[in-house]
């Protein structure tokens, strides 16, 4: 038996199969899915997020709480329900379970359990503190400063977990004491093996003894598992030499054999029958034990031998060729798992980044992440190394965009107030005109009122038909008082254009020479006594008032002008009379008249192109224009006398 071979039957180290795949429903509070104001609003207060299994394994190991690799003793298969039977229980019980546990049964029998209780309380503990952060931020604190109360049952649970780990640690370090005596026995009985095949004694009292070695050996428990193979090997090859050296009676070895030979057939037929287990990991879990019960089974007869361990080694070989391909297609399934979360990382993190600038924007891009965090939660776990990284990465890209949200729509609710502020402001203003009888600076001041109002950005829609409905309901107010009156004034409207249509026919028939310019400012006067005109006929009075005022100006000037020219003849006659002397005096000065004039007029021409960059650069540039067209008329004025006196000296 020394040559027969042993399975190697390491399991993989890699996450469990039945490990669930929800992933949790990050979403803001109020999710937005649409352009309903309500609902938007609602997301300025922040996120409402569901944590589910990964987000409380992720809280739980930032809180030191690791469970670390299982040990080999460690029974893994048990517990499956666990995290459907806590689900609904308070951190209260879930304590209480936890203590009990630790109390009441075998350590070894936990782990799973453990985990699923870790899962279960962080899922309720991160759930306290996120709604402690809303709470904090609507109370109108920066969620940066926030900074979550110290939790007793947190505390609790801490102390229970490090309770749990050294009763765990005590556990194994004493199974590797115990395996480490076990090895130093199962050498000794090697040794006495040796010496009881070279031993002199009698028979019947030799083989005694080796039964005795026999029992010994399978009553003594496991050794490290870095020396079973040598040990049992050793084992096996003095059991054979005993049986080939000490001549004992050919029945009892027969007899001997024959045990054997039954006991490993029927552990070959154990292990073919595990082939047809549903649970692969079960059946795997099975066939170790099955190989322990063979090492402690003595020889049989050689022509068994080979064919008994080629019936039993093919049937292990097909269970852990099952089990290595299981695991292989969960490590394949787990990076294709990681590559599709790494890319709907990538689109959580475009996302995250858009200069979003507009609630219809937000709205959109809210959508898309909504999808793709439901994609994320249809994609099973990364590999173990993996599953947390890639989880933080995925849940910093969505915080990152809801805390962008959420500052993008705190902004919106204070530039809403603040809207409404104004537009509250304008109602008022407008219903404090609603009353007035000042038809027409009333009516200007109401129309930019309601510019000011199409200004003014949007308010919230719990406020905004409210707010346009009190506003429209002054300026209406004003409006259908000011249409009564003016309905009760029409044929006032048609005399006065029949009044301003005859003075129009008496200003045409009026000589302004004789009267000058206080008859312009009579009929001027007269005008503006007479009221209002119908407004589809006022611009066409009006064009034909001015016309007619233009024209008496303009024959005013002529007149004044015939008669300065006039009075300046006489003078220059009466210095023509007093001498030479005087009247060359006289032009000079009318000369140097005219250069100052042109000297002013190129002056103010040059101001012109200043007072363009002025605010009030239109009004300026029009008042120097009249400017030089008085100083250009009597610069020509001026000229016309000097060319009267030297025609005057010509006749001379």
């Amino acid at each position: 038996m020394a040559n027969e071979p042993t399975l190697s039957v390491a399991e993989e180290q890699i996450d469990s199969p039945e490990t669930t795949k929800n992933m949790q429903n990050i979403t803001p509070e109020g999710q937005v899915a649409s352009i309903s104001e309500e609902r938007e609003e609602a997301t300025m207060a922040g996120q409402q997020v569901d944590f589910t299994d990964e987000e409380a394994a992720l809280a739980a190991e930032n809180a030191g709480l690791d469970l670390g690799e299982a040990a080999p003793e460690e029974e893994t298969d048990r517990a499956e329900n666990s995290a459907s039977e806590l689900a609904g229980k308070s951190k209260e019980e879930l304590l209480a379970i936890f203590s009990k546990m630790i109390e009441e049964r075998p350590i070894q029998t936990l782990r799973k359990e453990v985990e699923a209780l870790k899962i279960a309380f962080y899922k309720l503990r991160r759930a306290e503190i996120e709604a402690a952060r809303r709470a904090f931020v609507e109370a109108g604190g920066a969620v940066e400063e926030f900074a979550a109360e110290a939790d007793p049952a947190e505390a609790r649970f801490k102390d229970l977990f490090k309770e749990y780990r050294r009763r765990r640690d005590e556990f194994i370090a004493h199974l590797e004491a115990t395996k480490e005596e076990n090895l130093k026995i199962k050498l000794q009985i090697i040794d006495e093996l040796k010496e009881l095949s070279s031993s002199d004694e009698m028979l019947n009292q030799t083989f005694t003894k080796f039964r005795e070695l026999q029992n010994r050996w399978k009553e003594t428990g496991l050794v490290p598992q870095q020396n079973v193979k040598d040990v049992w090997e050793n084992y096996n090859l003095q059991v054979e030499h005993f049986y080939n050296v000490i001549k004992i009676n050919k029945e009892l070895r027969d007899l001997d054999l024959k045990k054997n030979y039954e006991q490993k057939l029927a552990l070959c037929e154990q292990a073919e029958t595990l082939l047809l287990n549903p649970s692969i990991v079960e059946a795997f879990h099975q066939l170790q034990k099955l190989h322990d019960e063979w090492r402690e089974i003595g020889p049989v007869a050689n022509e068994y031998k080979e064919v008994l361990w080629n019936r039993f080694k093919e049937a292990s070989a097909r269970i852990n060729k099952q089990h290595q391909d299981f695991f292989e297609n969960i490590k394949q399934e787990q990076m294709r798992n990681l590559e599709l979360k790494s890319e709907l990382c990538v689109k959580a993190e475009e996302l995250a980044q858009q200069p979003l600038t507009s609630r219809k924007e937000w709205n959109k891009a809210s959508e898309k992440l909504f999808e793709i965090q439901k994609v994320w939660k249809t994609i099973g776990f990364a590999p173990k190394k993996d599953n947390n990284v890639i989880y933080e990465r995925f849940r910093t890209a969505c915080d990152k965009f809801f805390e962008a949200k959420r500052a993008y729509y705190a902004g919106l609710k204070s530039e809403m107030d603040h809207n409404l502020q104004l537009k509250t402001e304008l109602c008022e203003a407008a219903e404090a005109l609603r009353d007035s009888e000042e038809w027409k600076k009333t009516t200007d001041e109401l129309i930019a009122l309601q510019a000011q109002w199409k200004k003014i950005g949007a308010v919230s829609r719990r406020y905004s038909d409210q707010i346009w409905k009190r506003f429209r309901a002054a300026c209406d107010a004003f409006f259908e008082r000011k249409a009564q009156h003016f309905s009760a004034v029409d044929e006032e409207y048609e005399e006065n254009l029949r009044r301003k249509e005859a003075l129009l026919e008496e200003m045409a028939a009026a000589d302004v020479a004789e009267g000058g310019y206080e008859v312009i400012r009579e009929f001027q006067r007269r005008w503006g006594e007479i009221g209002f005109v119908p407004i589809k006929r006022k611009e066409s009075i009006q064009k034909r008032y001015k016309e007619i005022v233009d024209k008496m100006f303009s024959e005013l000037r002529g007149s004044q002008h015939n008669r300065s020219m006039d009075r300046f003849k006489e003078r220059v006659s009466s210095l023509k009379a007093s001498g030479d002397k005087r009247l060359r005096t006289e032009r000079d000065r009318l000369y140097n008249k005219v250069r100052q004039l042109e000297q002013e007029i190129a002056l103010l021409e040059n101001n012109i192109g200043f007072f363009s960059k002025s605010k009030n650069a239109e009004t300026m540039i029009a008042d120097v224009k009249a400017k030089i067209e008085r100083a250009k008329q009597e610069m020509q004025s001026t000229i016309e006398k000097v060319k009267l006196i030297d025609q005057n000296n010509n006749e001379e």
